[in-house]
Order: structure tokens, then sequence, then C-alpha cells
């Protein structure tokens, strides 16, 4: 895979699968606009992509925020003139029983996780349709097909976001853009990590190879996806579950 001069969006891109994935786009020879809240991290971050010889463009951004999202994807047009590749990583989670949960946890997630997307699509898509081509990769999850208990809103919002996948990939289509959706299984991460233990057991037991994904994992497909080699493929969602779900 080459993806040499690409331009590539990336929130929630401090850490876990959207810093894997930007080191792995960058790797294969995309530019990079790395999108966070976490200015710490971000800075942190750039000296692993100067030392790979990246162009990186670090910026603190809320994708709940539509004003903050068109003014980073101006930014990045400014700066490269070109946005060849959105992946919409950023999410959170905020989980209770549903009889439980309140409704700023509902509204927090679904906030960040579905209109965050939506919100970066609508941006993105106007740099893709004056080039007629581009790449949106949205990062949904196995909860997303499956459900799970604890994760109502969690579940929703990923739900949602792949029937946002293949709207957009119909609506796109047509101008040369592809929307595909990764959708990751149990993968160990910062947000995995806080799941409490019954609920990690619970999805480790219906993992068939045994071992929890990495965010390398994720990173790999989702590359793939940003390739040319991938041109004829949109409106699917790609489970990364290791058979959790099939």
């Amino acid at each position: 895979m080459n993806l040499t001069e690409k331009v590539a969006f990336i929130t929630g891109a401090a850490q876990g699968i959207g810093k894997e994935t930007a080191l792995t786009l960058a790797r294969l020879g995309a530019r990079i606009i790395a999108t966070d809240l976490n200015r710490e991290l971000l800075m942190k971050n750039a000296e692993e992509f100067q030392t790979l010889g990246c162009e990186y463009l670090p910026i603190v951004m809320d994708v709940t925020n539509e004003q903050e999202v068109n003014e980073a994807v101006d930014q990045g047009v400014e700066k490269f003139q070109r946005i060849d590749i959105l992946v919409n990583n950023a999410g959170i989670t905020r989980d209770s029983l549903i009889f439980r949960m309140s409704d700023e946890a509902w509204d927090s997630v679904l906030s960040v996780n579905l209109k965050g997307a939506f919100h970066c699509i609508k941006a993105v898509a106007r740099p893709m349709l004056k080039q007629k081509k581009g790449t949106i990769i949205n990062v949904a999850s196995v909860v997303g097909l499956m459900g799970n208990p604890g994760q109502a809103n969690y579940s929703a919002s990923k739900a949602g976001l792949i029937g946002l996948t293949k709207t957009v990939a119909r609506e796109l289509a047509s101008r040369g853009i592809t929307v595909n959706a990764v959708a990751p299984g149990y993968i160990d991460t910062e947000m995995t990590r806080a799941l409490p233990e019954a609920a990690r057991e619970k999805l480790q037991e219906a993992i068939l190879l045994k071992r929890l994904g990495t965010v390398q994992d994720v990173a790999q497909v989702i590359a793939f996806l940003a390739s040319d080699g991938a041109s004829y493929i949109t409106g699917q969602v790609i489970n990364v579950n290791g058979g959790m779900y099939m």
C-alpha cells in the first residue's frame, strides 16, 4: 500500500486506535492532520511523526463543535491544499444500565460518537467534492451490531454511525468518494480497560481467537480502506473482532 502525498484528517488521534492509525498511514507516506481535545498528547506525539519524516499538523478540536470542525478542515486545506482521507475515530463511553442512565450520559456519547462524525463528514466533503475523490472511514464498533449490556448509548451511537456510513456512501459515490466503516471488537485500549471487570471477562470469553485485538489490527484495515486497493469498496462494514460476532 502506498499513500504518498495523500492527506489524512484523523479525529481522536492523540492515543489508541487514532494514534496508531495516524502512525500507520504516515509510514505509508501520508501527511497527517491529527485532531483531538488533548493538546499535550498531540504535541508530544509530534516527535514520533517527525522521526518518520511525516508532515504532521496537530489541531486541538472538539468534534461536537461544528465551527471548530470547519476551522480545522480549513486549516488543513490551507496547509496541504487537499484532504484525501477522513478517519472518524473520536469516541467516548459513559456506561450504565438503561434504567440508571442519565440524559447527560446519553446525550454526551451520541454527541461525540455520532454527531461529531456528522460534523466532520459535512466539513471534509467540501474539499473532497471539489477533488472528485476521497475516502471516508468511520470507526464503529461490534456493539453497534450486537449490542452490549450497560452500553445502550454507545451501542446506539455506533449503530447510528453504521447507518450514516451506508447513507453517505450512496450520496457521495457519484463524486468518486468511498465511505466505509470499521467495526472493532474488543481492542486493548484505554477505553476498553475502563470497562467493568465482569463486562471485560464476558466479552473476552466470546472471542474465537482467544486474544484481545490490538490497535495495529484495526489500523491496518483502515490503511487498506484508505488505499487505492480499496477503491471499489464502499458502503461496507468491515468487522475486526477475532470472530466475536459473525
